[in-house]
């Protein structure tokens, strides 16, 4: 697989949930149930050890990272046996520096194609330190970049942060998730500035997930007008309706080109931002984020609780009803029946 080519196709890239049972076990045959349901769906990627997945599987008393990237890594080259097609495997990748290092190291040995590198360790250091330390890991595992916004850890990062962060040669990617129009701005000018056509942009902006796919971005450099896309998404939201988010990004990108959008693509920017509200719980500052996603797999079978490693991360009140009625209002946007006709198979 050509990595980058395959990026800047422009693909559904699922954030994967840890599966756990009832007395908060680890459950290996849901887990490898969630990996198949996303291939089988259609997704151009998978992201494991993210936010998703919970950061406390790198917690000693957890010590999940490794068995979690071996065990979706193994699955998926098994599924892909059966079905072969590119699909890139990404791993979660955090800490400072001498731990982000031997986390790239361990993807790499696992056969991770790239690494989705978190910079919330770095809240308080200089833009310099953070350059220095991606350019570590960049020398270890191609690099996907991600703006997190500040509400959930992450924090302001400047313009010319991200041109010299577009600099990097073995940068191949870049999650744009500031949930921020400006910031956004920042990025895609940033990469035009750096003269990387080869960088692919993906949304992380759950809250404007298909205005980000639909919009061609278009900016100054070197005294012509260059026009970049957003081709994809790297989200948590498409941990959860995986079929149906494939449907929507492959009807997307065909309207996206059109000289005359259709209104009706605005309308569904609404809905899919109305189910991201439910399901990330924005109303309670992002609490139930990860529990919002498993109760929606729970419903489905492939997960047997919402239980987090983090006793504290449950569903908020009243956000269960939020789901019911996202769930109803969008009937096209969910995937139960796609789900319910494949599950057994995936939980073999």
């Amino acid at each position: 697989m050509n990595l980058r080519s395959h990026l800047l196709a422009g693909h559904v890239i699922p954030a994967h949930p840890l599966a756990l049972d009832s007395q908060r076990r680890f459950s290996e045959r849901h887990q490898r149930a969630l990996t198949r349901y996303y291939l089988a769906a259609g997704a151009g990627g998978i992201a494991v050890g993210v936010h998703s997945t919970q950061f406390e599987i790198r917690d000693p008393q957890h010590a999940l990272l490794k068995p979690v990237l071996q065990l979706a890594a193994e699955t998926a080259r098994e599924a892909l046996r059966a079905e072969p097609r590119d699909v890139a495997l990404i791993a979660g990748i955090c800490g400072r520096t001498a731990q982000a290092v031997a986390e790239a190291s361990l993807a790499c040995e696992l056969g991770y194609h790239a690494g989705l590198v978190s910079m919330a360790a770095f809240k308080a250091d200089a833009e310099v330190g953070i350059l220095a330390h991606i350019a570590a890991i960049a020398e270890v595992i191609p690099v996907i970049g991600f703006y997190l916004q500040p509400a959930v850890g992450g924090r302001v990062l400047s313009y010319a942060f991200w041109q010299r962060f577009a600099e990097i040669p073995n940068v191949v990617a870049i999650k744009i998730a500031p949930f921020n129009r400006y910031q956004t701005l920042d990025v895609v000018r940033a990469a035009i500035a750096a003269g990387r056509d080869d960088i692919a942009l993906y949304t992380g902006n759950d809250d404007t997930i298909v205005t980000d796919l639909l919009t061609p971005f278009r900016f100054a450099h070197e005294g012509k007008v260059v026009e970049r896309r957003i081709v994809g998404g790297l989200l948590g939201h498409w941990g959860v309706w995986t079929h149906a988010a494939v449907r929507l990004l492959r009807e997307a990108k065909p309207a996206a080109q059109s000289p005359a959008l259709a209104a009706q693509w605005l309308t569904e920017a609404a809905a899919v931002t109305d189910m991201n509200a439910a399901l990330f719980d924005a109303a309670h500052h992002f609490h139930g984020c990860i529990p919002g996603i498993l109760e929606i797999l729970r419903r489905q079978g492939l997960v047997p609780t919402t239980l987090c490693l983090n006793a504290d991360e449950q569903l908020s009140p009243g956000q269960a009803d939020e789901l019911d009625r996202v769930c109803a209002a969008y009937p096209h946007l969910v995937d139960d029946a796609f789900v319910a006709a494949h599950r057994d198979t995936w939980l073999r």
